[in-house]
């Protein structure tokens, strides 16, 4: 076996080892090129070309795959209800009371139990803003109306 086969087997199994160790499909692409270049070695002498042919079959490879696998990979995020609420505008229904732990807001036609960012009590009737949500509680500032001079 010739010496740039023996190199490129070699590159192979390396890029092999590092992919079975991640999760994160980082090498399958150099792999390939790899795998391509090694054969290409067995008929063709020149070092270059079956550089090109390792750098034009992993970037082929990295272009067509990748995008594939990504949606396997990545876990899929579904927006729920809830998200739908931050950063929405909604009404004190119930006094908030961080101290006492009470607090109720109406956002989009439903009740959610309430705290205010920082300790302050926010008084029923009071327009609010969602800033975000903790466990199933809406975290909530006052929004400051602007009144005309």
């Amino acid at each position: 076996m010739p010496i740039p086969s023996i190199c490129w087997l070699a590159a192979l199994i390396i890029l092999l080892l590092v992919e079975a160790a991640t999760v994160a499909l980082v090498s399958l692409w150099f792999a390939l090129g790899a795998l391509a270049a090694l054969l290409t070695s067995f008929w063709v002498d020149n070092l270059w070309v079956q550089f090109g042919v390792f750098l034009t079959v992993s970037l082929v490879s990295l272009l067509m795959i990748r995008p594939l696998t990504r949606r396997f990979v990545t876990p899929r995020q579904v927006a729920t209800n809830a998200d739908r609420a931050v950063g929405q505008e909604g009404v004190v229904t119930q006094t908030i009371d961080n101290l006492k732990a009470r607090g109720q807001v109406s956002v989009q036609g439903t009740v959610w139990t309430a705290r205010a960012q920082d300790d302050t009590a926010i008084p029923a009737g009071t327009q609010v803003k969602i800033l975000r949500i903790e466990g199933v509680k809406l975290i909530v500032s006052p929004v400051h109306v602007q009144v005309p001079q």
